[in-house]
């Protein structure tokens, strides 16, 4: 670590913000969220205001090691932090979420890379493309990277940009690899006119000739069982999480808070309706929509909090049979998300259908959560129940 970046480290050390503090900032900052959402939709991305306003309240710095400035907050404080934004607004949280757990994915790259990332700054900003679809050639010193990925979400406001790409070893195995980059090595086309999620601005991303050094590589097997180099970098448990349940609860947090701000939306028109009658009377049918969906809500943040407290409890000591439970248990969470608001929204009126309505707009955005691989409940189901059994699993989703 750079003297700058130590020096930083220190002078943070001393007024270091907890995880209950850095939670209530995120409560705050939801209605900046929802007050955005609109003006976000349109622009088709984040706004600047919102993106400031996370970095001020230093959201983006609760997994980045301490050593580095961070907060190094766990699972627990992303989860509720992740869920506090998400009531405010689905795609914005969605950007958020992704860029800490990114800023976590950086910190189990090799140490040396770590160190030359974080000399500045406790935290970078940056998609990560999952699907492997561009092309990787071997060369002296690193890889040579060339291709198309979409899905980049956070890169209109990033600083650097994890492709993934299919590496083929010595051996002649091939195997699913993240490289790192800077943002001003890439291009950016303007491709997302998406009828849910609109904010999120996840154009594609065209890497023309890239030259990666060595240390700039990431294995996914690595990551997805919790051993990578930065586990052993960093002593903190953290470090030692498989990834797939910290990319599905980032993906999740963003259906189940629109599945809370929903029900308490359809609370409050009821309450106006009731306080100032007109032609609809808020009847039984209301009183047991409400109830019905306050309680499968309830439902679904305990399954989700129970779930981050076994990931925190097991971490890379977790079996393959306990990584497909934690993948099946988000998907069905998500699923479940997606009934709440349909439910909901339903019971709502067509008011909920302007294009300016949150309802309207949540209806949308679920919609195009679930559709996310990670969340095929069906393709989940299948693999978890042949865990069960001890069969063979195919993939890497898990």
């Amino acid at each position: 670590m750079t003297s700058k970046a130590a020096e930083l480290a220190r002078k943070e050390q001393s007024t270091l913000t907890t995880g209950p503090e850095l939670i209530q900032r995120a409560r705050d900052l939801s209605a900046l969220l929802a007050e955005q959402a609109h003006e976000a939709e349109q622009l088709r991305r984040p706004t600047d205001q919102v993106i400031q306003a996370l970095k001020d309240a230093e959201i983006f710095k609760l997994m980045s090691p301490r050593k580095f400035g961070g907060l190094e907050l766990d699972l627990d404080t992303f989860f509720e932090v992740g869920l506090a934004l998400s009531e405010g607004d689905a795609s914005m949280a969605w950007v958020a979420n992704f860029y800490i757990e990114h800023v976590w994915i950086f910190c189990l790259f090799p140490e040396e890379f770590q160190n030359e990332l974080f000399a500045d700054k406790s935290y970078a900003l940056a998609p990560a493309m999952l699907s492997p679809t561009g092309q990787v050639t071997k060369e002296k010193g690193g890889y040579r990277l060339n291709g198309r990925w979409s899905w980049s979400t956070g890169i209109m406001h990033a600083d650097w940009v994890l492709p993934a790409a299919i590496v083929t070893g010595e051996d002649g195995k091939r195997a699913p690899m993240f490289f790192a980059l800077p943002r001003s090595e890439v291009k950016v086309e303007d491709v997302w006119f998406v009828d849910g999620m609109q904010g999120t601005g996840s154009n594609d991303v065209i890497i023309e000739d890239a030259f990666i050094p060595e240390g700039r590589m990431l294995s996914f097997q690595d990551m997805i069982e919790g051993r990578s180099p930065g586990a052993k970098v960093h002593s903190n448990p953290l470090y030692s999480t498989p990834m797939l349940p910290t990319l599905g609860l980032a993906a999740a947090m963003p259906a189940l808070g629109q599945a809370r701000a929903c029900v308490r939306m359809f609370r409050d028109r009821l309450l106006d309706r009731k306080a100032n009658g007109g032609t609809r009377r808020v009847g039984a049918a209301s009183h047991m929509r409400l109830a019905h969906a306050e309680v499968q809500v309830d439902q679904i943040y305990f399954l989700l909090r129970n779930l981050v407290e076994d990931v925190m409890k097991l971490r890379n000591s977790a079996t393959r049979l306990d990584r497909t439970r934690w993948a099946t248990q988000l998907a069905f969470a998500v699923d479940q998300c997606k009934s709440v608001i349909a439910y909901v929204c339903e019971a709502a009126g067509a008011s909920g259908h302007f294009q300016s309505s949150p309802l309207g707009r949540a209806a949308r955005d679920i919609n195009t959560v679930g559709a996310h691989i990670v969340f095929d409940l069906d393709a989940r189901l299948e693999l978890h129940g042949a865990a069960m059994l001890g069969d063979e699993i195919p993939g890497i989703l898990v």
